[in-house]
């Protein structure tokens, strides 16, 4: 693993523009999704229908990973360090909704399957009551792995460790190098699990298309397009796992070249993977479009 103050330093190189960039990414998707978030609220058709709920559980979701993982980000520009129980606070919240997307966006996929694959159960199985038990599970799984790191670090951390400050960070909880393979060894072992999920839902609806005609073969395509892109942004945050392990091996090679594959990881595979929801879902919904441009469409989402 990367010696801690160097990784805390890398924010400190070229700080100026790096950090604006940042800033300025950070508050712009803040806003987009801040604004589909408010049209989810003012369209009330959107609060019975599966597919639109849980897209805002992923707004939310990447919304408070985004402000939460840019304080820490903030924090560590400017050397603050702050009590121990306030950074496992934090952590809690960063790792916790690290997973909450990923795990929703499988959600998304299986409403996808039920809906073409099923659709005389859909209503029955996708109904908002069993959206909101879906929801609950949702952040069960996703607060697992939190559990799981922050219960190896309390049995192992000395008692004046909880007395310090720190410079806050998930790498600060791992105190010895099996626990960082842990981690990742759960980490990836819920991406086998969400990959295998989506790539069952496509073959799936693959056939249901085959044999499909008509408008119902341009549904289902449409369908799997959406399965496509879930897979897409399921991948990017799969590389984020990665990345510790590919500073790491840069980082014994030059620092210099850490520094900059360590900000482009950050910006790649932490920033862009939470701001794609609105980007994929919210711009190709025109059921959004509708409160904008006040025209009657037929939704292209599905």
């Amino acid at each position: 693993m990367a010696d801690n103050n160097s990784v805390n330093n890398v924010f400190l190189q070229r700080p100026n523009d790096r950090m604006i960039i940042v800033q300025i990414l950070v508050i712009i998707f803040l806003c987009i999704n801040m604004l589909l978030i408010l049209t989810f609220i003012k369209k009330e058709s959107f609060h019975t229908s599966a597919r639109y709920i849980l897209f805002s559980v992923t707004l939310l979701s990447d919304s408070l990973l985004l402000f939460v993982s840019d304080i820490l980000v903030i924090l560590t520009y400017f050397q603050f360090t702050i009590p121990v129980w306030l950074c496992i606070i934090l952590t809690i919240f960063v790792v916790m909704y690290t997973f909450v997307t990923p795990v929703t966006l499988t959600a998304m996929t299986l409403e996808r399957y039920v809906a073409i694959c099923m659709p005389l159960r859909h209503g029955q199985l996708c109904s908002t009551r069993s959206t909101m038990y879906c929801i609950l599970i949702i952040h069960v799984l996703s607060s697992a792995p939190c559990i799981i790191i922050l219960s190896m670090f309390f049995a192992f951390a000395s008692l004046k460790f909880y007395k310090q400050s720190m410079i806050c960070s998930v790498e600060a909880f791992t105190l010895y190098r099996w626990q960082d393979h842990v981690r990742s060894a759960v980490f990836q072992f819920y991406f086998l699990i969400m990959g295998i999920t989506i790539a069952y839902s496509y073959v799936q609806i693959m056939k249901v298309a085959k044999a499909a005609s008509g408008d119902k073969k341009k549904l289902t395509h449409k369908g799997l397009k959406t399965v496509i892109l879930h897979a897409f942004q399921l991948l990017l945050c799969l590389i984020q796992l990665w990345c510790p392990f590919i500073e790491t091996a840069v980082l014994q090679i030059d620092f210099r070249l850490f520094i900059n594959v360590r900000y482009s990881n950050y910006i790649m595979f932490s920033i862009a993977p939470r701001c794609l929801s609105p980007l994929i879902y919210g711009l190709r919904d025109e059921n959004f479009f509708l409160l904008f441009y006040c025209k009657k469409r037929k939704p292209l989402y599905i």
